[in-house]
């Protein structure tokens, strides 16, 4: 059998398995292990083990679990809502505010955490009950949360970039910078889209955001005026103190709601600064190389944990206990995900599949920008039924030799990459975004979720689209910074 078919049939082997609902890291080593079998000497299935340790026995992905646990600490304070008021109070006069600080936060807190998903539970869980109180519709409400948390993949610190990176052998820093103005940009498109579709809404006649909407959120303890507040939102979502906003009921004069003054914007920000402060630090001492990816992860996760415990003061044995064991699973997942798919990529190496792919790629004599589409297609299609973890370990060994062969730039292309994967996360049938949204807000009908995050997966398209005809938006940062 030529390589190309052995490919194929490995491929769809491994489809098979997970259609089968194997989990995708045991679906990986199950076809690492029948490759072995049928395509290898029996005799080498003693090497099986050896490649599994091998592939998790390097320091760089000590990264990986130390910024998940930077992520389940954020995760589990009070970072998210008070990034959400600090968004609010800086945009309330615009219409569509509320939604638009919902995805600043989401790009924030995606700094903080580097996780889709968490980025969408912690937002979601505070701003859509707070949106559909000031007259959002679901749509708009949903959608912009489900669009915010696919930050969490681009915005560094992204565990995706960290194993491309790994996969790759290329920088991790110039990755994290490569993946800093794309994304502010995608916040700025999916902001003016808020702004549109709040328009049209209006136009339509349906009920919309008013212009100007006037937050009352506590901080810790109490509000920035020195009030507080305590209470249950709609949809059956419990909110604590410091994030829950008076209701205001439709015949209000907004005009007539208490002012927000420069005092409250202020304390709101000093509020969250630490946090992005902390983050600034961790990234500045990567790029100006003081410390490693992994020495900048831990001494992060440290101060976030010390961080919380001194501005919030309300970290408890169990609260802990939580964040370690969240922080946990999901390395673990990440790590078991890691070490099968790096053994199915060396035994398809050995089988020489990638290098033949590539050469027959190279032969013929397309434009590359043909193949580049095809490749973009791949990705879209895979992310409709596997997590970007999954599609960055099991594709990077293939399309990799194939890239480089091309001429494009690989720092360019794992970011590019990632957008495409932020796709995946906001549509079905996996859509992981989709189910966080769905989970915080239970009365809102996946159908009406998806409706409101299907101009997010156009406006990522076409982000795609400007980036690849500028790839200087993606290049020009990790070449000012990492300048030889």
């Amino acid at each position: 059998m030529s390589s190309t078919g052995t490919g194929l049939f490995i491929m769809c082997f491994l489809l098979v398995l997970m259609a089968l609902g194997v989990p995708i890291a045991f679906a990986l080593g199950l076809t690492a292990l029948a490759a072995i079998v049928l395509f290898l000497q029996p005799a080498q299935l003693d090497f099986f083990g050896q490649f599994v340790f091998d592939s998790v026995n390097s320091f760089a992905l000590l990264t990986i679990p130390l910024f998940i646990f930077m992520g389940a600490i954020f995760g589990g304070s009070k970072a998210g809502a008070d990034l959400f008021e600090a968004g609010h109070l800086w945009l309330h006069k615009i219409r569509g505010g509320l939604a638009m600080s919902s995805v600043v936060a989401s790009a924030m807190f995606a700094a903080l955490c580097g996780s889709s998903a968490a980025t969408a539970a912690a937002i979601g869980k505070v701003a859509i009950p707070q949106m559909r109180k000031r007259g959002y519709s679901d749509r708009i409400s949903a959608g912009a949360v489900v669009a915010g948390g696919t930050l969490g993949i681009l915005i560094p610190p992204s565990v995706t970039l960290i194993l491309y990176g790994i996969a790759t052998e290329q920088s991790i820093g110039r990755l994290f910078a490569g993946g800093i103005i794309p994304g502010l940009g995608m916040t700025a498109f999916f902001c003016l889209w808020i702004y549109v579709a709040s328009r049209l809404e209006r136009r339509r006649g349906l009920p919309g955001p008013a212009g100007s909407e006037e937050p009352s959120f506590p901080a810790s303890g109490g509000s920035p005026d020195g009030t507080s507040s305590s209470g249950r939102t709609g949809g059956g979502a419990t909110v604590s103190e410091h994030t829950l906003v008076q209701t205001v009921p439709e015949s209000t004069d907004v005009a007539a709601l208490p002012e927000i003054t420069w005092r409250k914007r202020i304390l709101a920000v000093m509020k969250v600064l630490p946090f992005l402060a902390l983050i600034s630090g961790v990234l500045a001492a990567l790029y100006l190389g003081v410390a490693t990816p992994s020495e900048s992860a831990a001494v992060g996760a440290f101060l976030a944990l010390v961080l919380v415990v001194v501005i919030y003061r309300s970290l408890t044995v169990e609260k802990f206990s939580n964040m370690l064991l969240d922080a946990t699973g999901e390395s673990t997942m990440v790590m078991m995900i890691v070490a099968f798919s790096a053994v199915l990529g060396q035994i398809m190496s050995f089988l020489a599949i990638p290098q033949d792919l590539a050469m027959s790629i190279q032969e013929l004599d397309v434009n590359r920008w043909v193949v580049m589409l095809v490749i973009m297609l791949l990705l879209l299609v895979l992310g409709f039924f596997l997590l970007p973890v999954a599609i960055i370990l099991m594709t990077t060994p293939v399309l990799y030799p194939i890239i480089t062969e091309l001429g494009f730039d690989p720092i360019w292309f794992g970011v590019i990459m990632s957008i495409n994967m932020e796709m995946g996360l906001i549509t079905p049938p996996v859509g992981l975004n989709l189910y966080v949204v769905k989970g915080v807000a239970p009365d809102i009908s996946l159908g009406e979720i998806l409706r409101g995050s299907i101009p997010y997966v156009a406006i990522i398209g076409m982000a795609i689209v400007l980036y690849s005809v500028f790839p200087e938006i993606i290049t020009w940062l990790p070449d000012k910074l990492f300048e030889k």
